[in-house]
């Protein structure tokens, strides 16, 4: 089912505009044309029509209708990013204390914190839930659970992995405090210290804050804007390097945004399969998805288990719910006792919320409407972004998650712009937190994950102002 009635035709129109079919300055059908058609409201139609014009695919004309408006010249950098194949010890202490003190969840208008937005968490659902569990479970919820999680909770994982084409057995679950504990366990359980993994590059910092407190050592694979993550470079790294594993989010990459395609999550596969590297998944996005499926996993078509998948609730719930699980296959028994060293259980009443909620559908009703909004404020920043900045600009187009990465000219000063930002209390994720190369100077993430107000626009504005007066300098 789509999300909202003018999808039926908004997704025809999209589908041919991004496959070339309709080019730029093509006239679109009138909303006369589209009620005939489609048997919708005048309202809908209009609704379609302005989310098209937010997503930078249309453009209005007064007394002469809608047109396309997407030109995909130059949609990209012509630049690819280039790494030597270095392994590379991680020293973060300079990164971490920079987004550190950027991460101020108490800023009203943030755009560096990756998690839900008070106004986006369904707090009376969780709340109310959470009541019901507490009157139904009482002081069973104080005693330790098993130290994998609940049986109830891994068969309810397991049953909904499996419908989205993922065959992930319950007993190969392990409940976690989150998702950052559930990578701790897989690298732990694959790899010892000194090893050489592959990681993403740019690569969220919390990742890279695990790898260096393993010491491991990396080496980092580009996700290129146009193709996402570089596979012919990934292969030409093993072939000179003992990769150990592969840490990969590929659906919606934090924080490019990008989406895997199903042909190269195959082939990234037998390459892995090939040199025999055990691939990490992060799938803490895939639920966040704008179009009507589900991405698949990579799990989806490992034929010989070398996926290792976690995931976590915090991320579509409440940054609050530290619940997270592993799908560790072939590794369990190693993946086990490293859990049982961290801590015997999980929150009893996190697990009995996460059951309760899966259930009853309360966690999928939550999901279409959480990913109506996200989809929502995602194409107001984007197109904020687009309207305010320099036209020399890059900004990806999100299908998914919480993110938009952003590249800036080299002309540009961005300590000054940071600066500006900082004093103005308009907060991105700079791109060097991505990274321990200096590859990602002038990029920086915006995170939309909240609502945005007339007073976040007005930043957006103000930001994008005084980059096109650096430009000029």
């Amino acid at each position: 089912m789509f999300s909202y009635k003018y999808e039926i035709f908004t997704a025809a129109i999209e589908d041919k505009i991004n496959k070339r079919i309709l080019l730029k300055g093509e006239r679109l059908p009138s909303i006369r044309e589209i009620k005939k058609e489609y048997n919708l409201s005048i309202v809908s139609i209009q609704s379609g029509y302005e989310s098209l014009i937010l997503k930078g695919l249309v453009k209005s004309v007064s007394k002469k209708g809608y047109f396309v408006d997407k030109s995909f010249e130059n949609q990209f950098p012509t630049s690819q990013k280039q790494f030597l194949p270095v392994s590379r010890d991680v020293d973060f202490t300079s990164n971490l204390e920079l987004t550190s003190a950027r991460n101020k969840s108490s800023e009203a208008n943030s755009f560096n914190n990756a998690v839900p937005g008070d106004s986006m968490i369904p707090q009376k659902l969780i709340l109310r839930t959470m009541q019901n569990v507490i009157r139904e479970k009482g002081a069973s919820l104080l005693r330790y659970y098993p130290p994998n999680g609940s049986e109830e909770l891994r068969n309810l994982i397991s049953d909904r992995m499996r419908r989205v084409g993922s065959i992930i057995y319950p007993d190969e679950i392990i409940i976690t405090d989150g998702a950052l504990q559930a990578l701790f366990i897989a690298l732990r359980s694959v790899t010892n210290e000194g090893d050489v993994i592959a990681i993403e590059s740019p690569c969220v910092f919390s990742v890279l804050e695990v790898v260096a407190n393993l010491k491991l050592k990396i080496i980092e694979i580009p996700v290129q804007y146009e193709n996402g993550f570089d596979i012919n470079y990934f292969e030409k790294v093993c072939l000179e390097h003992p990769i150990k594993a592969l840490v990969i989010t590929p659906n919606f990459h934090n924080p490019t945004g990008k989406l895997m395609n199903d042909l190269d999550k195959k082939k990234l596969l037998s390459i892995s399969g090939k040199f025999k590297i055990t691939i990490i998944e992060n799938d803490i996005y895939g639920d966040l998805h704008f179009t009507e499926q589900r991405p698949s996993c990579l799990r989806n078509f490992d034929e010989h288990n070398n996926v290792i998948t976690f995931s976590s609730f915090s991320k579509s719930l409440a940054p609050g719910i530290r619940l997270g699980w592993l799908h560790a296959g072939k590794f369990y028994h190693e993946a086990e006792k490293i859990k049982f060293s961290l801590g015997r259980t999980v929150s009893p009443l996190y697990q009995e919320l996460i059951v309760k909620l899966l259930q009853n559908n309360s966690y999928d009703r939550h999901l279409r409407s959480f990913r109506k909004k996200l989809n929502q404020q995602a194409m107001y920043l984007w197109s904020a972004l687009i309207k305010y900045f320099p036209e020399s600009s890059y900004f990806h187009q999100p299908e998914g998650g919480y993110s938009i990465w952003c590249e800036l000219s080299r002309e540009i000063n961005m300590e000054e712009f940071y600066n500006y930002c900082e004093k103005n209390k308009i907060l991105f994720t700079p791109g060097n937190t991505f990274s321990i190369t200096n590859e990602y100077q002038h990029c920086f993430r915006a995170v939309f994950s909240d609502y945005l107000t007339s007073e976040s626009l007005i930043l957006i504005e103000k930001a994008g102002v005084k980059a096109r007066e650096l430009l000029l300098k």
